[in-house]
């Protein structure tokens, strides 16, 4: 089976957002969920999380199949509206990230 993502390249979609109180940062791939007081604090947490994951999949060769999750349908959803404006005001920030590039160069934006 042919997967989108290897150990040495792809991208994993990530999303923060707001709901009640907490902030979340959701890895959609990875099926990786952190939560913070603020969006930089979730945000923070989900990177340093994401390359964790990554240097342990590395780390002992495990199949790409960890890396090509089915992400929950609520964060899927989520990632596909996006840009609707009744969502749009709860969500912090949304993008890829290089799965090549998560270990080799710093994940905090400046």
């Amino acid at each position: 089976m042919k997967y989108k993502n290897t150990l040495q390249k792809g991208k994993v979609r990530y999303i923060v957002f707001k709901e009640n109180d907490i902030w979340y940062a959701v890895g959609l791939e990875f099926n990786i969920v952190e939560s913070g007081d603020t969006a930089q604090e979730a945000n923070m947490l989900l990177f340093e999380a994401l390359s964790g994951y990554v240097e342990a999949a590395r780390k002992i060769k495990a199949r790409p199949i960890i890396l090509n999750q089915k992400p929950g349908s609520e964060y899927e959803e989520m990632w596909q509206n996006r840009y609707e404006e009744k969502l749009s005001k709860n969500i912090f920030s949304s993008g890829e990230l290089n799965i090549g590039k998560i270990l080799n160069e710093a994940l905090i934006p400046a």
